[in-house]
This record gives C-alpha cells, sequence and structure tokens, in this order.
C-alpha cells in the first residue's frame, strides 16, 4: 500500500501545479499539443523521432533533422504528419504490439515478505539491466525487506485466460541495493537463476531489459502514456494509452487517466515504449470530509486495496532525473560500478516472444532427401481414442495419459521420389492423410458437464442406503489391524471398475464439482468454472503431442518404446494437467489403477500442483504466520496446504487403506508422526457435502468407497501403519 506521507507528498504537488496545469489542459483542448508545451522541449521530441527508427513516420515534416516546433507550425505541417507522430490518430502499426509484448517481458510482481516468509503485500518491478530490477523506495525500503522478497515473472495468463507458469527469483540485495526516499526508487540486484520448481523459464537473461534513458525528448504534454503493471498484486496487465501526460515538473510527471490508475513501482512508457517514469503514487478523489473514495463513490477501506482508489491523477518520477541520480551514486566497490554501468550503457539484446520457435537448421542446408525425410514427418497427428498417432516413415501410436505410454512401431518404408513406398516389389503406399484432432472425447466431457448442471448435487438417503449395505459385513470391535485387513479387502474386491487417468473425463465434469457446480483448487481453494478445466486439459493434451512430434522430427533415430515412454514422463512433467494426485505419482510409478483412481484425484491448478511436487503433508506450527505461497508452505521435504486439509487426508488415508505396501515408511513419503498429522487433520476438519458427493459419484463408477467419510469415528480404531511398507 502506498503510504500516507507519499499520497500527501504527490497531493501538495498536484495542487500547487492547478494554475499552470489548466493553462496545459485548455490548450490541449485548442487540438495542438505543439503549443500546449515548451517549444524546446517539442523541438527535442522532433528531433528524437527523426533521428531514430521512429523516422519514417515524420518525413513529411520537414526535410532538414534541425525543423523547429514553430516552424513546423507555421509550415501547416501538423495538421499532416504530427498528428500520426504525436498520437492524435489512434491508426498505429501492428509492430506496437509486438513492442510492447517484448517491453513486457521484463516486467514482474515483487511479493513483499517478513523475516518469517509470510506475504506482506505487493508492488511491480522491472528490470533496467542484466541483473538490476527497479521498483519503488515504498515497496522495498530496506535491504531486509529485499532480502527476505522474491520477484516472479510471467505472471499472466496465457491466450487462452489460463495462468503460465511463474517463473520466481530471489532478489540478492548484498550484491546490489541503492534507494531514495526523495525519488522514492529502489534498485536492487536479481539472482541469475529462478527458485527451484518454479515456471518454464530459469535463467533471468531470458526475461531481457529495458534501458533507461537520460535524454529529454521522450514525451511531451498531451501525449498518451502506458503502463505495464500488477495492480494490487494481480496477474500483469497493461493500461494502454490511458494515461494523458499533463504536467511536468523538475523531479515528477502527472498523467490522468478514467479508467487506468497505476501500481507502485511500475514502467510508465510513451508510444515508442522507452520508459519515460517511474510510477508511485496518485492524488485521490475525496469527499468533503476528506475521506478516500472508491470509483464506485462509497468511502474506501484499506482492506480494499489501492487500485480501487478513484484516482485523480497519477504521478511518476522522471528517467531522465532517475539517470542523472544513480550516475552520481558513490560506489565504494567494483562489482556495484560494472553493474551500475551495465545499466546505463548497455543494449538491451532482442528476445523472441514467448511462443515464437527460431528454426533448427544446425547451420546446414538440407539436402534433396532430408527435404523428402521433412514432408513424410509433417503429417498432423489423429487423436483416436485418447491417442496420438502419426503416419510417418515410422508409424507410432502412443496412448498419453497412461502410465510409460504404450507405443506400437512398425518397420519404416522406404520412400521415392514421388513420396510413394516400395515394400519389396509391392504396391506403393501414400502416407495416411493428414487429419484434425478428434473431439469426441472433449463433446463427450462437455456434455457430462452440462448434464451436472440439472442433476441433484447429493441423494443423501440414497446414500445412505448405498452405504450400510456396503458396509454391511464388516463385524463390529474388531482389533486395529484386523479392522485395517477386512477394510483394506474390501475397498480391493469392490473396485470393480478401474478407469484410467483422464481428470477432464473423470474428475472435472461431475465428481468433483462443488455445490455451486464449479470446481476449487483443493490446495489454494481458487474457484474456476469446469469448463476451462476441461478444454485446458484438452488443449494440454494436444500440446503434449505436438511437442512430441516436433522431438521426432529432429531426432531421426532411437524412438523406440522405452525412449517415447521417457519422453511422454517429460512431458507430463513438463504440462501438467490441473488435477492432483494426493499421493504422488511417483510413489508408485504411475502404474494402475492407483494412478486413475478418483478417490485420490482433485482440481488444482497446475502451479501448486507443481509447488507441491512429491513432498508428503506436514503440520506446520507457525503455518497460519508464515504461509508464503497461495498453495501453501513448503520447506524442504514438507508441505502444508492452504486449503482442503481434512479432504486431502481422508483421501491419503483411503489409499493407505487399498494398497497397502505402496507407501513407504520413509521421510520422503509418510514415517508413523506423519500418519499422526493426517489423523490429525481428519479430526479437525469436519466431512462436507462435497466429499459426500465426490464419495458416492465415486463409488457410481468404481464401485468402492472411503471409509473415511462414511464413517469418520473408524480412524481411531484403524492401525494404518500395517498400510505402510
Amino acid at each position: 500500500m502506498i503510504p500516507n506521507n507519499v499520497i500527501q507528498e504527490t497531493e501538495q504537488r498536484f495542487e500547487y501545479r492547478t494554475p499552470e496545469r489548466t493553462e496545459t489542459e485548455e490548450k490541449l483542448k485548442s487540438g495542438s499539443k505543439l503549443l500546449a508545451d515548451d517549444p524546446q522541449r517539442v523541438e527535442k521530441r522532433l528531433r528524437r523521432l527523426l533521428r531514430g527508427e521512429f523516422a519514417s513516420e515524420v518525413a513529411a515534416v520537414a526535410a532538414a533533422p534541425s525543423i523547429s516546433a514553430a516552424a513546423a507550425v507555421s509550415v501547416g505541417t501538423e495538421p499532416l504528419a504530427l498528428e500520426r507522430i504525436l498520437n492524435k490518430n489512434n491508426l498505429m502499426s501492428i509492430n506496437y504490439l509486438e513492442r510492447g509484448l517484448r517491453v513486457a517481458r521484463s516486467v514482474a510482481r515483487i511479493r513483499i515478505r517478513s523475516a518469517q516468509g509470510r506475504t506482506l503485500g505487493f508492488g511491480t518491478g522491472f528490470m533496467v539491466s542484466p541483473r538490476l530490477l527497479m521498483t519503488n523506495n515504498h515497496v522495498l525500503s530496506t535491504r531486509n525487506d529485499a532480502a527476505f522478497s522474491h520477484c516472479e515473472f510471467n505472471f499472466q495468463d496465457d491466450l487462452t485466460g489460463r495462468p503460465i507458469p511463474t517463473s520466481v527469483f530471489e532478489l540478492d540485495p548484498d550484491l546490489f541495493f541503492e534507494t531514495d526516499r526523495a525519488l522514492d526508487f529502489t534498485l536492487v540486484a536479481v539472482k541469475e537463476r529462478a527458485r527451484q520448481g518454479s515456471g518454464d523459464v530459469s535463467e533471468l537473461r531470458f526475461f531481457g531489459w529495458n534501458r533507461l534513458i537520460e535524454e529529454e525528448g521522450k514525451a511531451i504534454l498531451g501525449e498518451f502514456l502506458n503502463i505495464i503493471q500488477h495492480p494490487n498484486g494481480e496477474p500483469k496487465q497493461l493500461a494502454l494509452r490511458e494515461n494523458e501526460f499533463i504536467d511536468l515538473l523538475d523531479n515528477f510527471l502527472h498523467y490522468k487517466t478514467d479508467t487506468a490508475p497505476g501500481s507502485s513501482g511500475s514502467p510508465v512508457f510513451n508510444d515508442q515504449w522507452e520508459i519515460v517514469g517511474l510510477h508511485h503514487s496518485g492524488v485521490p478523489r475525496k469527499d468533503a470530509a476528506g475521506r478516500i473514495l472508491t470509483r464506485d463513490g462509497v468511502v474506501w477501506k484499506q482492506s480494499m486495496g489501492e487500485h480501487k482508489i478513484d484516482w485523480i491523477a497519477n504521478e511518476g518520477i522522471r528517467v531522465s532525473r532517475l539517470v542523472k541520480h544513480i550516475k552520481n551514486l558513490a560506489l565504494n566497490d567494483a562489482q556495484r560500478r560494472r553493474l551500475r554501468t551495465d545499466l546505463l550503457e548497455k543494449d538491451p539484446p532482442f528476445l523472441p516472444l514467448r511462443d515464437e520457435t527460431l528454426p533448427q537448421t544446425n547451420g546446414h542446408s538440407p539436402d534433396s532427401s532430408s527435404q523428402h525425410a521433412t514432408a513424410a514427418f509433417s503429417t498432423q497427428p489423429r487423436i483416436v481414442d485418447g491417442s496420438a498417432v502419426w503416419t510417418m516413415p515410422l508409424q507410432v501410436s502412443i496412448k498419453l495419459g497412461d502410465a510409460g505410454g504404450s507405443a506400437t512401431v512398425t518397420a519404416p518404408p522406404a520412400y521415392d521420389q514421388n513420396g510413394s513406398t516400395n515394400g519389396g516389389g509391392g504396391t506403393a503406399a501414400k502416407p495416411s492423410p493428414q487429419t484434425e484432432p478428434d473431439s469426441k472425447d472433449l463433446d463427450e466431457a462437455i456434455a457430462e458437464l452440462e448434464r451436472s448442471r440439472t442433476r441433484k448435487y447429493y441423494d443423501e438417503p440414497q446414500d445412505r442406503a448405498d452405504r450400510d449395505q456396503y458396509y454391511a459385513d464388516v463385524p463390529d470391535g474388531l482389533e486395529p489391524a484386523d479392522l485395517y485387513q477386512h477394510l483394506s479387502t474390501l475397498l480391493d474386491e469392490t473396485h470393480i471398475n478401474q478407469p484410467k487417468y483422464k481428470p477432464s473425463k473423470h474428475v472435472y465434469p461431475w465428481v468433483d464439482l462443488q455445490p455451486n457446480k464449479k470446481l476449487r483448487s483443493i490446495y489454494s481453494g481458487i474457484e474456476y468454472d469446469p469448463e476451462e478445466l476441461i478444454r485446458e486439459d484438452f488443449r494440454i493434451d494436444q500440446e503434449r503431442t505436438a511437442r512430441l512430434q516436433e522431438k521426432m522430427l529432429t531426432e531421426s533415430s532411437g524412438f523406440g518404446p522405452e525412449r517415447i515412454a521417457e519422453e511422454l514422463d517429460l512431458l507430463e512433467a513438463q504440462l501438467p494437467y490441473n488435477c492432483e494426485h494426493v499421493v504422488p505419482q511417483s510413489w508408485f510409478e504411475k502404474r494402475e489403477p492407483m494412478r486413475g483412481d478418483i478417490h485420490h484425484l482433485f482440481a488444482c491448478e497446475s502451479g501448486c500442483n507443481s509447488f507441491r511436487g512429491n513432498t508428503p503433508y506436514f503440520d506446520f506450527s507457525d503455518f497460519e504466520e508464515a504461509v508464503r505461497e497461495e498453495c501453501g508452505m513448503r520447506i524442504g521435504n514438507k508441505f502444508e496446504p492452504t486449503a482442503g486439509k481434512g479432504t486431502v487426508a481422508r483421501a491419503v488415508l483411503y489409499f493407505i487403506l487399498r494398497y497397502p505396501g505402496e507407501i513407504n515408511r520413509t521421510a520422503q513419503e509418510y514415517e508413523p508422526d506423519r500418519i499422526e498429522t493426517l489423523l490429525k487433520w481428519h479430526r479437525e476438519n469436519e466431512v462436507s457435502t462435497y466429499e459426500k458427493h465426490r464419495n458416492m459419484a465415486i463409488f457410481k463408477i468404481q464401485g468402492n468407497r472411503n471409509p473415511l467419510i462414511d464413517h469418520p469415528e473408524w480412524a481411531d480404531q484403524i492401525d494404518f501403519l500395517e498400510g505402510l511398507d
């Protein structure tokens, strides 16, 4: 949250400049940006545009680069050319969007944390050199603030609206840390490699940086500015041409908007995507009593977050002043001076966008035979009953989602120059035609979801009758070990149907729905539209197929069944479903029926899935004061989720009953004290209607039930240690 003193100082500057700002706004209303700002500043702006990569846009302004603002106006060129240059014309080159996407890569969410690891708040920061990140002083005020906090790149949504993996980097204030309260900025070093287990991108260099330019002429009054930010810690967002530059002070610039306030520590860009300011505060609208108001006109409360405030204007620190200050810093360490030199002099690299791929020619031009091979391998896969099938010189059928995969390999035919084969004198055969992936499974999953909207969520009388019949032969008064053995046998013998692991079919459409017919992440508690997760998992299937195909295209040999299984394991790790096995798959080597047993499968966003990994559950004594992530807290070989503790405990206890000997009695899996943790969570969290619905739905599919849901009191009567190997 922006400190009160920072807001008050901004208000004072804004009020003091009212006469000058009013005069500027009157000039802008007349329609001429060139007359609203100082002529020398306008000339600097035009010179900068004329000599830069945007010179083609201003070629019609004048024949010589020394044209003055006054001359430009006098010859009447403004209506012809400067409208486009200075953004009166909203038609922009298409590369405008690409430039914006590239600079956005360097913008990160800052998670501000205490020494105990508790999240205190969020801010925005951005890379300004290969190792240095800039944000506000009021976001990271001290070295200790930075030491306990971290920055998160790629905290944003993809083209489908789903989150992409976030890369988390620790800050390194011991290497470099400089801050200034008056200019409200902090520069801090970032470690070169991401925290283990986070994101697809592990090296800082792949996010690039934005150069801080000291030279003036990057924007004049009346131009529109762009802000890339994480408002209130939310996924990355863009305020595109929403903020009008309305006033320039010695160290600050003011810009106003009706819809898009800034976020602390955000970079402020011109239309050429050069940074013109560091956003840090704003002027809030207040009522007669001096209370801050929201955009809805109600009195604002701190719990609402600063993004809810009705900001009259935004304020940023001028980049030219920041660079001047940084140049004058007295740095007594050679390494720190080198880092500053990189900031001042090093140009950022040209990085491809996230989804771009570079051609892999290895520096050689393909010969005719390789061209034919490429053509033979270029067919799209067909998806048949969950299998990805290609027709190539080597025909491979791969069952995606199964443990280890299944593969059928046939001998490669010899293609002639026309693409036909010579099979020992037989009739030449053509490769199979290209076909689109079959959508039958997807259609069936969506249809099942539609039926769920009108189905009765939980039929308690029927479930009670089913339960009583299911356990009718369980004797009373059994010893704990005997009760374990009796229930284990019952769960095994009644597990008649054993579905394969396919959460989009067996988990999302009905089994895992909450009473409001939404899905809720088992660890974070965040709700999702079930259709989104169904479609996302099918998209993941197609992405796995495409990547495996690409791998096979680039490697000409060695793709037998074992290699295919290895590649599928790798792809599943890189592109996981939004589903969690509460007993990690690696503990039972992805074997069925454990892998597809719905009793221990739950909706869970892939980020939380990856964050937990294969770590056993643990009960931290200071968990409530030190939750580190939305998903929960993980330290070493210990993980405690934010939500769902009773539910996951009962699911794991079911697994121990159903599959004796599949969980080892080790610190890596479950020692006796971890069983006590599960029993504690079971006792502290009552069985919910959601769990009863799940249990009844799974009973209809698999034929067996979870005794800990049906008879919670049995938990203290069963010797679960019987099930540990």
